[in-house]
């Protein structure tokens, strides 16, 4: 507990819906690959429509790197391939057939093997896609050498799942994943907020370096953890992945088998009971929120509310995602916007009186209160974004694609998600997380 890092800025959206610590299995039928999942990645695909494939059956590959594989998550029947405009692929939907099974990738010890063996492994079996790189927040690249491999054990966002409830009896295969990542880094950094409950599986990892950070959200993000134990210098990448992930990298090295199981946490206002739910990855919701949503009209989210991304009620679970989260949608007119006096309305510049009832749970919805309009110097941005870089400087030299200043601004250091809460507090009401990753694209172009 010496390494205790104080996170001070920052803002803690307390919503209603937190999921109970009571997990379901989940029936699903279909189950979907999203290439949108993977930044940076140009698909080719592999498969066609009533193709039968097994779990760890390649579906597509990087165009550009085609070492680089996704794989499908279950065995079964390739039902549909969805592509949208200019044929963008979309999605790839599975049919669940467990009489498919599994490809077999071979059982072994992560410590016996070289690094280039786990590597090999990785790849083959497509769960290297887990394995993410700062900066730029894509696919992580094999062929280089990170300073470090970053797990954030916590997630500080809204309605967040709790790792130490979900990973409860996964400490063999948690372990094991944590070994052979310590082959590709020597530094493996796990990350922990001292107020959970870490005696479990998490605080008894061995092989890696922990910290803890205590503060209010973004604390749980890798961006603001990497920023605070071992900056990222230009030239130099961090990989980072999160627990779930590490269990199945853990499971593929002990069974020999793909086989990423999720749990999910169910969460939001409107779901009637909130909980997790145990399933594989890309699961679709529908059999999760059948008979146990409200009856208005609401938003399905894969993912928290600030960084999530907007799915139909028959959608799929994003890759990355160990969250859905449902709120009532905001498609409506309010009379006299936030000149209307509201005891019960959320506001973080003390418009209303929110900030007088510090535990109070919101019903928030997806209204934005207002149009875009021109910057407003307010400085809220630096009040919850704790890296020491200027916020509204970085944005503006993205905007006019200055790349020297936004190097000097720390582009490298940043990510969208690190930037969700100073688009949730926006007066302007700019998409500032499409901004960063317009720039982290930029540079990525520019600079590779």
């Amino acid at each position: 507990m010496s390494k205790v890092i104080h996170i001070k800025k920052g803002l803690d959206i307390k919503l209603l819906g937190t999921a109970k610590k009571t997990v379901l299995d989940l029936s699903s039928e279909y189950f979907a690959i999203k290439p949108i999942d993977f930044i940076g990645l140009f698909p080719k695909v592999l498969v066609k429509e009533g193709d039968r494939v097994q779990a760890g059956t390649p579906l597509f590959f990087d165009k550009y790197r085609d070492y680089i594989k996704i794989t499908s998550p279950i065995g079964g029947v390739i039902h549909e391939i969805r592509r949208g405009p200019k044929r963008v692929l979309l999605e790839i939907v599975i049919k669940e057939d467990e009489k498919e099974g599994y490809v077999d990738f071979g059982a072994a010890d992560p410590k016996s093997l070289k690094p280039a063996q786990i590597i090999e492994k990785l790849l083959a079996s497509g769960a290297w896609a887990m394995l993410r790189q700062r900066p730029y927040s894509i696919v992580a690249n094999p062929t280089s050498q990170p300073k470090a491999i970053v797990i954030s054990g916590f997630d500080s966002s809204p309605l967040a799942p709790d790792f130490n409830f979900i990973l409860k009896g996964k400490d063999q295969a948690f372990q094991t994943g944590i070994n052979a990542l310590k082959k590709l880094s020597e530094k493996v950094y796990l990350n922990l907020n001292p107020d959970l409950e870490n005696d479990s599986i998490l605080g008894k990892t061995q092989e890696v370096e922990t910290y803890y950070f205590k503060g209010p959200h973004p604390a749980g993000n890798v961006g603001i953890q990497v920023n605070k134990i071992d900056p990222i210098n230009k030239g130099e990448t961090i990989w980072y992945l999160d627990p779930q992930q590490v269990v199945t990298i853990g499971e593929l090295f002990m069974t020999g088998q793909y086989d990423p199981k999720r749990t999910i946490a169910l969460t939001g206002s409107e779901v009637k009971e909130p909980m997790y739910y145990t399933t594989k990855l890309g699961a679709s919701i529908k059999s999760m929120i059948e008979n146990n949503v409200s009856d208005i009209k609401k938003r399905y989210i894969s993912g928290n509310v600030l960084t999530g991304q907007k799915i139909e009620r028959d959608g799929f679970v994003s890759f990355h995602h160990n969250q859905v989260t449902v709120i009532p949608e905001g498609d409506y007119h309010e009379f006299l916007g936030w000149a209307l006096p509201g005891i019960k309305k959320y506001s973080f510049s003390k418009t209303f009186f929110s900030y007088l009832f510090k535990k109070r749970e919101y019903r928030l919805d997806t209204n934005v209160h207002g149009g875009p309009r021109a910057f407003v110097m307010t400085g809220h941005y630096e009040k919850v974004l704790p890296l020491d870089i200027y916020p509204m400087q970085l944005l503006k030299a993205i905007m006019v694609q200055d790349i020297e200043q936004m190097e000097n601004l720390g582009i490298y250091e940043v990510d969208e998600e690190d930037f969700a809460l100073c688009e949730f507090i926006d007066t302007s009401k700019t998409e500032i997380q499409t901004i960063i990753r317009d720039g982290l694209d930029l540079m990525r172009k520019e600079m590779s």
